[in-house]
């Protein structure tokens, strides 16, 4: 052991970035900023969880700045004491994103409807009925119908709200409706799907059963909304199965806002000769923010605001994306540790649970 050395200190600063960022995983930055005071150092004072969490979601280079959250007095403090503030606040912050950003894989993040494009019998085949996982609720059939048209190319579209404004979604699944309440049988799929995430300008409602009116009002408002992204096409089968459509990478999605694009319609309705799209269950997989972050659009470039809320939602995170686990969370405080808020890291990291921040740092 005495012979061994330590590479941060014989290399150049740049072979030494370069080997400590073939690492992948976040937690094993964190690692390596517990190993010694040197290491530490040098991880934090050259940005290495923030370089990882860019190379691997890009779409965050879009982030204009990080606010901090929280209910303390910031004390008078010297440039440079104030630059490793900053340093040391990146990386807590960078970790944690990047972690947050890569576990808890659910099939639930969209969280409500907002709007279809039409809808034939309204409230009854509202696009509210397409969160249930069902087909059927007690004895009444559960799906979303659009109005009937003559023109099997009309497209539909069917808008929701994610469960996070960050979510980095992998695929989505949906489930064509099958009328087995009409003769034949008939499957009333799409030709195709596709979706597109974004976000928008105006503060937009999520629908309601208090009748129409508030879902044309809301129209309008789907104009304010600015797409970012945009899926490729998929074909869907003529099937009454919960279809899946996996993504070729997984994406970022920024703003919370997702729409289904249907595609085409192949199915006419016997008794009036109009072509119908019928959906009974709509489902995006992926994972969304940890509960400790929240997003601020800013602007229509895309630039955006990342807030970070260390005690009031982290202890939050535990119970909302860890099932199965013990309900009380672990309390670290930093005292005059200088690296005991890279353990409570280090423990999110590798799933130990929820912890409950305390705001003084040591540098």
């Amino acid at each position: 052991m005495e012979r061994c050395g330590d590479f941060v200190q014989w290399f150049l600063p740049d072979m030494s970035i370069k080997i400590l960022m073939c690492l992948e995983d976040p937690s094993d930055l964190v690692r390596v900023s517990a190993v010694s005071t040197s290491w530490r150092q040098f991880v934090i004072g050259n940005g290495l969880c923030k370089h990882l969490c860019l190379r691997r979601f890009p779409e965050i280079s879009s982030v204009a700045n990080m606010v901090e959250v929280k209910n303390t007095i910031t004390p008078v403090v010297s440039q440079r004491r104030l630059e490793l503030l900053c340093l040391e606040w990146d990386h807590r912050v960078y970790a944690f994103l990047a972690q947050g950003l890569s576990n808890c894989t659910r099939k639930d993040c969209l969280i409500d409807a907002i709007l279809a494009s039409s809808t034939d019998n309204y409230p009854e085949e509202s696009i509210l009925n397409t969160l249930e996982p069902s087909d059927q609720v007690g004895r009444r059939a559960s799906y979303w119908s659009s109005r009937g048209e003559s023109d099997p190319a009309v497209p539909e579209t069917l808008t929701y709200k994610l469960i996070s404004k960050l979510c980095l979604i992998s695929e989505f699944h949906v489930q064509p409706f099958q009328a087995y309440f009409q003769f034949g049988f008939p499957i009333y799929s799409a030709k195709a799907v596709r979706f597109r995430v974004g976000h928008s300008n105006v503060k937009i409602d999520v629908e309601s059963d208090n009748g129409h009116e508030s879902a044309a009002a809301q129209g309008s408002l789907l104009d304010n909304i600015i797409w970012t992204y945009t899926s490729p096409v998929f074909p869907m089968e003529q099937e009454n199965s919960l279809q899946k459509f996996k993504l070729p990478e997984p994406v970022l999605c920024i703003g919370g806002v997702l729409q289904l694009e249907l595609l085409g319609r192949v199915q006419r309705q016997e008794m009036d000769g109009q072509y119908y799209i019928c959906v009974s269950h709509v489902q995006v997989v992926g994972r969304p923010l940890l509960p400790a972050f929240d997003v601020s659009i800013l602007d229509e470039s895309g630039k955006w605001t990342l807030k970070y809320y260390p005690k009031e939602n982290l202890s939050q995170s535990r119970t909302k994306f860890s099932e199965g686990e013990s309900s009380s969370p672990r309390l670290r405080s930093f005292g005059s540790n200088l690296r005991g808020w890279e353990q409570m890291i280090l423990n999110t990291l590798l799933g130990a649970g929820a912890v409950v921040v305390d705001e003084e740092y040591d540098v």
